[in-house]
């Protein structure tokens, strides 16, 4: 009896671990992507911003409903695409607080890259975002407070 309730609750365990850890590449793609609007907004530039938005919009329509919800796609969508359309680095920065919280659960739920994911956080923005690197370049901010922030979690 108690070997059946260790092998259950150890499948069940295993199963939730899985699940969470979940890679599709499709997803991946999605936080490359991600990433090159994050540096883009971090360097001052609204031109890469907006190329590098169309090509996450993109990616985003190659993404199954079977792995995102089309809920879940629209809204990533619609944020990324007011940052193509936007000519305003002040209104892409808004736009990119709305797909850093549309991305991070996404960061939680699948595995986006071999190396840690890294949750960042700006005080004076009280905005996160997701990061390849632990040292902070502050997207919010850009150069006027490129280092401002700290991570608050690191997703392996």
């Amino acid at each position: 009896m108690k070997k059946l309730i260790f092998t259950t609750l150890f499948s069940v365990f295993s199963i939730l671990n899985l699940s969470a850890q979940k890679t599709d590449a499709s997803i991946s793609k999605l936080y490359q992507n991600y990433l090159s609007i994050k540096t883009a907004l971090a360097a001052d530039n609204g031109d890469d911003a907006s190329k590098a938005a169309n090509i996450f919009v993109k990616s985003a329509s190659m993404v199954d409903y079977k792995v995102l919800s089309e809920g879940n796609l629209d809204a990533l969508r619609k944020d990324a695409s007011q940052i193509a359309e936007s000519r305003s680095i002040e209104k892409q920065r808004e736009s990119f607080n709305g797909l850093s919280d549309n991305m991070i659960p996404l960061a939680q739920k699948f595995k986006l890259a071999d190396d840690s994911v890294f949750v960042q956080f700006c005080p004076m923005a009280d905005a996160s975002w997701l990061s390849a690197e632990k040292e902070i370049r502050n997207p919010y901010y850009g150069a006027s407070m490129l280092k401002c922030g700290s991570v608050k979690k690191v997703l392996k």
